[in-house]
């Protein structure tokens, strides 16, 4: 078994950053959405859609600033929430609608990416260059917004989306434009399979794809939609019957906004039935079966007495404000090896989650100012890739890395 190193937040050797970076939150259910038009949101934002409840989040996706909101940070979900060209779309009522009905402890966020007029090729990442290839001038400035490769915008997003949260699912409107491809099930899959490898996430994640407008020029599409779930057991329908009302914009394509607020419920409600349990709040002190905290599972290299400390109840609380150094992981056989340096005596809290929120092993201890290694034992953790959180007083870092065999 060896470690890859991924990705450390805070370059090399794991800066000292405030407490406001913290390990996933298994309360915080992230949502990824992708598609064409539709997904992108085509309805009018009226006055109704500018509040939302600061429980529902999106993750921008897109270069595009101009709508007041900046790539790579979280904010609350007012639309657009795909891009600035985007307005009303199924997935505002769709994160509106889960965090209505799930427990007040439940946030939720949405990464969203979708370009208007796309095939499923321009998400196969590796036909996806071709495809692009043979596109529009219009259209590849569309797909620039998302750095000229959407499918790699999705996952880049995601992935800085698990650093805070836990993906829970995918929701997914496409297929207009590959009304007439028989074989757009089976890609619609191999998009799906791809996602589930690249994001190191479990092959339970459901897929929610929703219907075309059923009296619209694209309405063939459906056939392909119905075909979905032949494909997946995680794969499910939802319907666009009673959406009957296409949008004033002369294609008879698009929904209108009350008919993407009751879609965008419609993928809420299907989520909800399909998760059941996985949806309800993890309690923040959970305990877990896999945790390593005893000397025989987890210890260090060597022990130490603090300097100066004060204590509330068992726990050390160091006088000192600390600056942490944490190394990169690395694993000598039988143990994960993480260097800390702190220049101040006091407690060191270690934790491992897994990228679904799960504590895998946590350590607690006296340390001494200067350098040390922490081991965890390799028991109860297979490979995949960990969120590692170190916190000594109000310093605390986060590093993800990816455990192989």
């Amino acid at each position: 078994m060896k470690v890859s190193h991924v990705v450390s937040l805070f370059c090399g050797c794991g800066l000292a950053v405030s407490s406001a970076f913290a390990a996933p939150d298994p309360n915080f259910h992230i949502y990824l959405a992708f598609g064409q038009s539709n997904m992108e949101g085509q309805g009018n934002i009226e006055s109704q859609d500018k509040t939302v409840d600061s429980r529902f989040q999106v993750l921008w996706t897109s270069n595009e600033t101009n709508c007041g909101k900046s790539l790579g940070k979280w904010s609350d979900a007012v639309p657009p929430l795909a891009s600035c060209s985007g307005k009303l779309g199924p997935a505002d009522y769709f994160g509106r609608t889960m965090v209505e009905k799930t427990d007040s402890k439940i946030r939720v966020g949405v990464v969203d990416v979708a370009v208007a007029g796309c095939s499923i090729q321009l998400f196969d990442s590796p036909l996806s260059q071709s495809y692009m290839n043979q596109q529009a001038g219009w259209f590849k400035q569309r797909v620039d917004a998302y750095g000229g490769k959407p499918y790699e915008r999705l996952i880049e997003m995601a992935k800085k989306a698990q650093e805070n949260g836990v993906i829970k699912g995918i929701i997914f409107h496409q297929g207009e434009t590959d009304a007439g491809d028989g074989q757009w099930p089976s890609k619609v899959k191999a998009v799906y399979d791809r996602i589930l490898k690249d994001l190191s996430l479990g092959d339970d994640i459901p897929f929610l794809a929703g219907e075309v407008l059923r009296g619209g020029m694209s309405s063939g599409a459906n056939n392909n939609i119905a075909k979905l779930p032949q494909q997946s057991k995680n794969f499910y329908v939802i319907s666009s019957e009673g959406l009957t009302q296409p949008l004033n914009d002369g294609q008879n394509v698009h929904f209108t906004s009350q008919e993407y607020r009751d879609f965008g419920k419609r993928y809420a409600e299907k989520m909800i039935e399909v998760l059941g349990d996985k949806i309800k709040p993890v309690a923040e002190e959970s305990s877990s079966s896999e945790v390593v905290s005893s000397s025989s599972e987890a210890v260090s290299s060597s022990s130490s007495e603090p300097q100066s400390s004060s204590t509330t109840g068992s726990i050390v609380i160091p006088n000192a404000s600390h600056t942490l150094a944490v190394g990169k992981v690395a694993f000598d056989g039988a143990s994960l090896l993480i260097p800390l340096t702190l220049d101040h005596a006091g407690t060191v809290n270690v934790h491992l989650y897994s990228v679904l929120g799960n504590e895998i092993a946590n350590v607690r201890e006296l340390m001494d100012a200067g350098s040390k290694t922490v081991q965890i034992s390799k028991k109860n953790i297979p490979s995949g890739v960990y969120m590692l959180s170190v916190q000594a007083g109000s310093s605390h870092v986060v590093q993800r890395f990816e455990l192989n065999r």
